[in-house]
């Protein structure tokens, strides 16, 4: 008995051990968690499915100080954030905020493709007694810190995202991940392993299990409540709601939302120069949402645009998800890859594979989303939460979801921008936007 349990122990070791080493993608002793963002790689809290991250928790020696440095990657955005075990954002330090070693790719108006591009920031193992702008890319302030304090037991927690690589880039937008630097108290200084080893980059992450989504048994509730519809609570004609407190996000499901409840900024780890619209849709209704709005304009990295430009966004895009449990993105659509017609406006059909139109083709001028053949990948097959990102808006573009600061607000503050959505069949579909060629 004793070894039959001893082997099912190391099929059980192995197979954990083997999962580990199947997951793609580029990591290091001290970015060891990652990268996070659609299948296959680590899936978990909403990633957008054209974003890459990795997590860093560490512990800083006392009297030490610790550098990152690195290179601007070729992409649309980067950021550092730090936070606190309940995933919530202690502060951040976004790509234009860097002062930079070398020329910003990502300010307006310089060359994004300047070889020289190297930067270097201070992490403290401290509060800020102040905050960092954030929300709006043209509110410059040169930076070169990122407070990031313990908790729990000392640990620290740094988040690098990195947006949209160009193309024919890898994952971390043609440079190599930023490398910690280490200087010890009697000034000696430490890099590679020395410094993942010193700073124990391999601890256990200390983390509430709530930060990455919802109990199960507390979902089962919410979506087996008396009296609702099998659809519930998606709600037809579709009906949206911004990033609100934790409370009025399980209000989705019981109903019992604030109208004046404030953005939320807590909670599935948020990236603070993102705002957020979501609806939770049921193919019940009809098997293609079709969902139409106006676009707001973004510069044209994807294809390695020169020059750094002013616009509404600086990202937007449209994401399908499943549950609040486990938090896992299906796909996105990043504002590039979405037709757009010459008046602005974007159509987008979001429906399963087997239930594509055949005109949902950038041919057609019409962009497809798929959703989950599982979808809430807990209970309801026909299930998905879909949700709209907006990024860094400008100051002067006032129909970004980032205006939005009360639920009642957001048909009045996004106007045309306001994305609208209905069910249709895809025979429909097919007979409701003819393909023009």
């Amino acid at each position: 008995m004793r070894f039959i349990t001893a082997c099912i122990l190391y099929l059980m070791f192995t197979s954990q051990v083997m999962a580990l080493e199947t997951i793609p993608g580029p990591r290091d002793c001290f970015w060891a968690r990652g990268p996070f963002s659609a299948d296959p790689y680590i899936n978990v809290a909403y990633p957008d499915a054209n974003v890459y991250y990795w997590a860093a928790a560490f512990t800083t020696p006392e009297g030490s100080t610790l550098e990152i440095k690195g290179d601007y990657p070729y992409s649309r955005y980067m950021s550092f954030f730090s936070y606190d075990e309940n995933g919530r954002p202690v502060e951040s330090l976004t790509d234009y905020q860097i002062k930079s070693d070398s020329i910003n790719p990502f300010i307006a108006g310089n060359q994004r493709s300047n070889s020289y591009r190297a930067y270097s920031i201070d992490v403290l193992n401290a509060k800020s007694s102040a905050t960092k702008i954030t929300d709006e890319q043209n509110k410059i302030s040169v930076n070169s810190t990122l407070y990031t304090p313990h908790y729990k037991k000392n640990q620290q927690l740094i988040v690098y995202r990195i947006y949209l690589p160009n193309k024919n880039t890898d994952l971390t937008g043609g440079v190599k991940l930023p490398q910690p630097v280490l200087t010890l108290a009697d000034g000696t200084i430490l890099t590679g392993n020395e410094t993942c080893n010193t700073l124990n980059a391999s601890q256990p992450l200390q983390v509430s299990l709530n930060s990455l989504g919802i109990p199960p048994d507390e979902y089962i509730k919410l979506i087996n409540q008396p009296e609702k519809p099998d659809t519930w609570p998606s709600h037809n004609p579709t009906q949206w709601f911004i990033q609100l407190d934790r409370k009025s996000l399980i209000g989705m499901y019981t109903g019992d939302i604030d109208p004046n409840a404030p953005r939320s900024e807590g909670g599935f780890y948020p990236n603070l120069d993102n705002d957020y619209i979501r609806a939770i849709i049921n193919r019940k209704h009809g098997k293609v949402l079709i969902v139409r709005g106006k676009a707001p304009t973004t510069p044209k990295t994807y294809n390695g645009e020169s020059i750094s430009s002013k616009t509404d966004l600086r990202y937007w895009s449209l994401c399908s998800n499943q549950s609040f449990v486990n938090t896992r993105v299906n796909d996105c659509l990043f504002d590039e890859e979405i037709p757009v017609n010459k008046n602005g406006f974007y159509t987008i059909a979001i429906s399963r594979a087997e239930d594509r139109p055949r005109n949902a083709t950038k041919e057609c001028g019409m962009a497809w989303l798929p959703m989950a053949d599982d979808g809430d990948g807990m209970f309801d097959e026909d299930v998905t939460i879909i949700q709209f990102r907006h990024m860094l808006p400008s100051d002067d573009f006032k129909h970004a979801i980032q205006k939005v600061m009360m639920q009642d607000q957001l048909e009045t503050v996004m106007g045309p921008y306001m994305p609208k959505a209905r069910y249709l069949m895809p025979n429909q579909v097919e007979t409701f936007f003819p393909c023009p060629n």
